[in-house]
C-alpha cells in the first residue's frame, strides 16, 4: 500500500481510480493491528487501488469527509463515493473483508 502524497492525489484518485483510502496514523495501535493481515486483503481485493492516508498530515481532508476515528476506510469507485467503514474501533480482517465485499 503506498502512502498518499498530497491533497491534489487525493482529488485525482477519487475520480480517476477504485480507491481504498485507508485514514491511520503512526500513533494508533488499533492501526497498526491490522498492519499484519492489510496486503493478504489487497491482493483478495486488487480490484482496488489501497491508498494510506496518514491522519496527522491530511486533518483537512479527514475532517472535509467526516472521517474522526481511526483506522478507518473511505471507498470510492467511479468517481462516486461508495462506502464508509469509519470509526474509532479497532477492525477485523473479517469486518474489512465483510466491509469490501459489499462493495464489489
Amino acid at each position: 500500500m503506498r502512502d498518499l502524497q498530497s491533497v491534489e492525489e487525493f482529488q485525482a484518485l477519487k475520480v480517476t481510480e477504485n480507491v481504498v483510502f485507508l485514514f491511520t496514523a503512526g500513533w494508533c495501535s488499533d492501526c497498526h493491528f491490522i498492519d499484519p493481515f492489510m496486503p493478504e486483503i489487497e491482493e483478495k481485493y486488487n480490484f482496488f487501488t489501497f491508498i494510506s492516508v496518514n491522519r496527522d498530515q491530511f486533518l483537512d481532508t479527514c475532517i472535509e469527509h467526516d472521517i474522526f476515528g481511526i483506522p478507518s476506510f473511505l471507498v470510492y469507485k467511479n468517481g462516486l463515493e461508495a462506502g464508509r467503514f469509519v470509526s474509532k474501533d479497532r477492525k477485523t480482517k473479517e469486518e474489512i473483508e465483510q466491509f469490501l465485499e459489499e462493495l464489489l
